[in-house]
């Protein structure tokens, strides 16, 4: 026998759930204080490349990349053939000269004693003393070539300037390298600074010793390390130009290498700020869904700047301690139920 349902005996539908979603208070409507932040990288506040004064072929190099040196440490050697002929060439005229011109003063030394028994006349000790001067010039002269020679020759012998890390090895063993040519990268382990570079507007609002905020950007979770402002460019005449901010960091925050954010704060100002991830472009606008009574409503906002992981926003709806969602927007529209996780 079969049994059917009357028209109008309808089973009642269970009420569907309400959308899973997580919220965030909305934060601001007082003055606070909003830095902007700039990158940099993190870098040795004493580094050097460091470079032969003559040219040659590199036949020695004492060091690995990464080993620590001291100041004084022999890092690389140079083979020029003409060095060395050099020195000697100009040892062996120094030598020349130098007995010549002994010579010349023991042959004055006669003729003036000459001169006043009458001998040797007037003119001729003249002549004597001026060919001994022209020596002792020539002397001098040469003596200046030994000592460039020779120092041209130490200059074949590169060193460490102070006691540091072998950053970088620029050319290999047997290459020719020119004089001038980057062949070691050095760096101390002492100090680490960053450079920003900031819009001419800021350097008003910055000066020397002050603290700024350091935040790296591979770990937003470490809290913001504290630098000091050691160098401020000039405001140039050139328009849109940026300009070097120096910042010295705290001794064993950040390594070299490591990217990192900068805050300088201009002024103090009314904001308003919600979550990154709460901010969503649609055909209508840029919006938030603000929670009410288990409902979310689509709230339009406009975005002045991100700060970090927050958005400053400006919205005539939004008010301090509103919740708005950021997560489980994707399932959500305009009106819909919602469940806060």
């Amino acid at each position: 026998m079969l049994a059917g349902c009357r028209a109008g005996e309808v089973a009642s539908e269970t009420p569907s759930a309400g959308v899973s979603v997580r919220v965030s208070e909305v934060a601001g409507g007082e003055a606070q204080d909003i830095p902007l932040r700039f990158s940099g990288i993190v870098r040795a506040s004493q580094r050097a490349t460091l470079t032969f004064q003559v040219s040659g072929t590199l036949k020695e190099r004492s060091v690995e990349l990464g080993q620590q040196v001291n100041a004084g440490a022999v890092l690389a050697r140079v083979y020029n053939p003409a060095l060395a002929p050099a020195r000697d060439s100009a040892r062996a005229k120094l030598e020349e000269l130098t007995t010549q011109y002994e010579q010349a003063k023991r042959e004055w030394e006669r003729s003036s004693s000459l001169h006043e028994r009458g001998v040797v006349s007037e003119q001729s000790l003249e002549q004597i003393a001026a060919r001994r001067d022209g020596l002792k010039a020539s002397v001098a002269t040469a003596e200046a070539a030994l000592a460039e020679a020779t120092q041209l020759l130490k200059e074949s012998v590169l060193r460490a300037p102070f006691s540091g890390r072998v950053e970088a090895l620029l050319v290999e063993r047997d290459e020719f390298v020119a004089a001038g040519q980057p062949v070691v990268r050095l760096s101390s382990p002492d100090g680490r600074e960053v450079e920003v570079r900031v819009p001419a507007y800021l350097l008003e609002h910055v000066e020397l010793q002050q603290g700024l905020p350091v935040w790296p950007v591979q770990d937003r979770t470490q809290p913001a390390q504290t630098g000091v402002v050691v160098e401020i460019a000039q405001a140039g005449s050139i328009r849109g130009e940026l300009h070097p901010i120096l910042v010295r960091l705290p001794v064993g925050g950040l390594e070299a290498g490591q990217p990192v954010e900068v805050g300088i704060t201009p002024v103090r100002v009314e904001a308003t700020t919600v979550p990154l991830l709460s901010v969503i472009r649609t055909a209508e606008g840029t919006g938030v869904y603000r929670v009410e009574g288990g409902v979310a409503r689509r709230v339009p906002v406009s975005v002045d700047r991100v700060i970090g992981e927050r958005v400053v926003v400006r919205s005539e709806s939004l008010t301090p301690g509103d919740q708005v969602v950021y997560a489980g927007m994707t399932r959500l529209t305009d009106g819909d139920a919602v469940e806060v996780r």
